[in-house]
């Protein structure tokens, strides 16, 4: 009997669902419509039509788009929520860059550095010195430094006004698994993004020329007070071939990131016969250059067997720039496949839309049987809260290690 009357709902549900207005069906869709695809939502590698990825990939997430068109070509763990370390100052930059002008000086004052967390990466701005926002704006790019960004901060109007700023960024660039607690990136309860947020900051921020210039410099002088200047040298590794690594051909930027809670993280993009590509990788397993040579072999495998990839999903466009609205994924958190490998049928076009339809009518009528389900679903909501491994605060100050 039990059987009999699961089976009954469901065949209910699938009528009714049949019997729904188009309209009604679209609607639903358009409300659970994951941001760059279902596919992108999904566990285990997401490629398609292509071959030769990197073997012993050990990241906790990693993509690879084409920076013009915004497709997607292969992914792991897309939207899974991790800390961003230093790459989240790419929505720092995004968000303020062009608030302030270049040419602007600025004298700093204790002030202006009393919230640097204690062991961050700095550039050395010292009290006293007047320095312009392009200098300022080298100290973020090159060093990183967590002071260049207070400093910049307070020039905006203060901390809790650019976090804000940023946080509104985030959700007009349709990064919505990003979560902003500070302005540097430096470890803080609930600071999150995912590897598909920070490709799509990266693309957006890569469209300002003064982005650009600032990501792709290698070296530059700083002011030391007086008329004495220090050289400061970007830390992206691919970009100056530092620590034993080789500069990858065409690189351009973008920004790495480091922290003891964090582990590696890096955004870059690189050109090659016309063609720019875009890799983020979030987290492997060993420290080091790891990072650097995951990016590497998939900007290689890019623009090599990448070429023949269809795509897995898309970086959208702003709201503010006519993109289309979607949800994040559920959870924050990779979904198991509906159905079908990495390689199966593709997850766009009028067969995606109409599955979507459906699945968004049943939800919408699932409601009604929800009451008979209770039990399951609260065990479901437990599993999938705020309060895995992804989301735990940060360490305690001595199990920190200075950023690069």
């Amino acid at each position: 009997m039990r059987e009999s009357s699961r089976l009954s709902r469901r065949a209910v549900l699938g009528l009714t669902a049949a019997a729904l207005p188009l309209s009604t069906a679209t609607e639903a869709a358009a409300a659970t419509a994951v941001v760059g695809g279902e596919r992108l939502a999904r566990t285990g590698v997401q490629v398609r039509g292509a071959s030769g990825l990197p073997e012993k990939l050990t990241a906790r997430a990693w993509l690879v788009a084409d920076c013009e068109s915004g497709d997607v070509l292969a992914a792991f763990g897309a939207h899974r929520r991790l800390a961003p370390a230093s790459t989240l100052k790419m929505l720092f930059a995004d968000t303020v860059l062009k608030k302030l002008d270049p040419a602007e000086r600025y004298r700093v004052t204790d002030a202006d550095l009393a919230e640097v967390p204690a062991g961050s990466s700095l550039v050395g701005i010292k009290p006293g010195i007047t320095y312009t926002v392009e200098q300022l704006w080298q100290g973020v790019f090159l060093r990183s430094g967590n002071d260049a960004v207070h400093v910049l901060s307070r020039m905006n109007g203060g901390i809790a006004k650019t976090v804000a700023e940023m946080q509104a960024r985030a959700a007009d660039l349709q990064a919505l698994d990003t979560q902003v607690r500070s302005p540097d990136g430096y470890d803080h309860k609930g600071q999150l993004s995912s590897a598909y947020d920070l490709t799509l900051i990266a693309r957006h921020g890569l469209k300002d020329p003064d982005f650009r210039r600032y990501c792709g410099t290698k070296t530059a002088d700083f002011p030391a007070g007086g008329k004495k200047t220090f050289q400061i040298q970007n830390t992206d590794r691919l970009l100056t071939g530092a620590w034993g690594l080789k500069t990858y051909d065409g690189l351009i930027g973008v920004k790495n990131g480091y922290t003891s809670h964090a582990g590696n993280t890096f955004t870059g993009a690189a050109v090659r016969g016309g063609r720019t590509l875009l890799v983020t990788v979030m987290h492997p397993d060993s420290g080091g250059n790891a990072v650097y040579e995951h990016t590497a072999a998939l900007l290689d495998w890019g623009f090599t067997h990448g070429r023949s990839a269809r795509p897995v999903g898309r970086l959208v466009e702003p709201l503010s720039e006519g993109g289309a609205s979607a949800s994040p994924a559920p959870g924050g958190k990779a979904v198991q496949a509906a159905a079908g490998p990495p390689g199966s049928a593709s997850a766009s076009g009028s067969a995606w839309q109409v599955a979507q339809g459906a699945a968004g009518a049943l939800a919408v009528l699932g409601l009604g049987a929800w009451t008979l389900r209770r039990r399951r679903a609260r065990a479901a909501t437990a599993l999938d809260g705020d309060g895995g491994p992804e989301t735990e605060g940060r360490p305690g100050a001595g199990g920190r290690r200075r950023r690069r």
